[in-house]
């Protein structure tokens, strides 16, 4: 990280940019930030960097490129620096060789996966703080790894997403995993390959590869990717195999950080201490026990971590229960593979679902919760295609696909969930699919889901509602 007086762009204004120019400019850089976006790249006016908008090539003196994850490898300027022989790294490569400036490197204990990173994550956080860790998640939580590290953490509880671990090069995590993998972001990576790829980088230098054993890609990419030096930690859903994490009865048993692997094992809570409650926040609490286990942390801290874990919003959140059917909040559901989670979660379920599938085919996870609805609510761009799979697999099943155009779009599903749903029921928003097609964010959806509900509950109740 040798950058004093050397010329380094900045490709991107936005979190990644306010981030990573301070730190630039501490080291002695000379920055020039780019960006396509002039409102955007005037916002970091003052911080030491020169501002261009919309470079196409890096400057003839530029020595290193830093790159925001959204930003493709196919974007004019980064193939540009790359036929330049310029390094192209992320804001997370970079947090990596800064915290190795320090006299103490933080350690890093890295979570990736197509879904349940945030809440792993968040599990793992929590364990490490009951063990009296110096700890904090980062990432792609919404806390830059970059900021974490320059804080001064000792430990650090990283998500990662495919794009950030496609531009680290030199990442080498104490203990790392794969949650699992699912088709998503093919339009950025370009193929399955090339997405399971850029996941297995968190493996390279991995000292502990943890992998999800009931995964046939998280195992793939483990075998394929990991170092023959790294030790291998698996965790599935049943009774562990010797130097696995696993489930026996209604105990989390921990079989791989114990002292005779072959013919010990350690319990670490029970199904009743997850929440969100499912068995994909089992795995979820899995990993996050293996990642803390391998840093040391005693199975009494796994235990009091997890009960004090507070689920992030949006994420299997029970907003309240009107005339015996409970509502559930799961807008960070955002694909197929996710929203199987969820729905595996509940019996009996009136589905609110929609918005953008991103070309992501429907048909398995369909196929595979059918004996589960009651009914389906649909709303968003890619309604027709989820109706279409319901059609086919679950024939029987009533659909209500909400008119484009209506004024208040998720008042109209929570209602006409609530006509189809009986006592017992679940009302569930898994939307399996992207939000912006009608709402900013995957947040602003579940915001007015929790808001439907909450005029629902009170008009039940008699009472004014205070989102009226």
């Amino acid at each position: 990280m040798d950058v004093a007086g050397r010329h380094v762009l900045v490709a991107g204004a936005g979190v990644t940019g306010k981030s990573v120019v301070p730190v630039l400019v501490e080291l002695g850089a000379r920055v020039t930030v780019t960006d396509g976006n002039a409102e955007r790249l005037a916002e970091l006016d003052g911080l030491g960097a020169e501002l261009v908008p919309g470079l196409t090539e890096p400057p003839s003196d530029v020595v290193l490129v830093v790159t925001s994850p959204g930003w493709r490898p196919t974007s004019p300027l980064l193939v540009a620096a790359a036929e330049a022989g310029v390094e192209v790294i992320g804001d997370v490569e970079l947090a990596w060789r800064v915290g190795q400036l320090r006299e103490h490197p933080p350690c890093w204990l890295v979570i990736t996966g197509t879904n349940g990173k945030t809440t792993t994550a968040g599990m793992l956080e929590s364990i490490l703080k009951a063990a009296g860790a110096n700890a904090v998640a980062c990432g792609n939580i919404g806390y830059a790894a970059l900021d974490a590290v320059r804080a001064g953490y000792d430990v650090l509880a990283v998500e990662l997403s495919s794009f950030q671990l496609h531009w680290s090069s030199t990442l080498a995590p104490d203990a790392a995993v794969v949650l699992n993998l699912a088709e998503d972001h093919i339009d950025w990576h370009g193929s399955m390959a090339e997405y399971a790829a850029a996941k297995g980088r968190v493996y390279t230098r991995a000292k502990v590869a943890v992998h999800n054993a009931d995964d046939d890609w998280s195992t793939r990419i483990a075998a394929e990717h990991a170092p023959e030096s790294a030790r291998r930690v698996g965790f599935q859903l049943d009774t562990p195999r010797a130097g696995e994490l696993g489930v026996v009865e209604d105990l989390l048993v921990d079989r791989a950080f114990v002292a005779d692997p072959a013919n010990s094992a350690e319990a670490l809570a029970t199904l009743t201490d997850v929440r969100p409650a499912g068995p994909h926040n089992v795995a979820n609490a899995l990993a996050a026990a293996a990642l803390a286990r391998a840093h040391g942390v005693t199975p009494e801290a796994v235990l009091k971590g997890l009960r004090e874990y507070q689920p992030a919003p949006h994420r299997a959140v029970e907003v309240a229960e009107v005339a015996g059917v409970r509502y559930v909040n799961d807008s960070k559901a955002t694909n197929p593979h996710a929203a199987a989670g969820s729905l595996r979660a509940h019996e009996s379920i009136v589905w609110i679902a929609g918005g953008q599938l991103k070309g992501a085919s429907v048909d398995e996870l369909v196929s595979s919760i059918s004996g589960r609805l009651r009914g389906v609510v649909l709303l968003g761009v890619d309604s027709p295609v989820i109706a279409a799979a319901v059609a086919r697999h679950a024939p029987d099943v009533p659909v209500n696909s909400l008119r484009p155009g209506d004024d208040e779009p998720m008042t109209a599903a929570v209602n006409a969930a609530s006509a189809m749903a009986r006592p017992g029921d679940v009302v569930l928003l898994a939307p399996a699919a992207a939000s912006l097609d009608m709402f900013s964010s995957y947040g602003e959806r579940g915001d007015a889901f929790a808001a439907a509900v909450r005029v629902l509950r009170d008009d039940a109740a008699g009472e004014p509602s205070d989102d009226s």
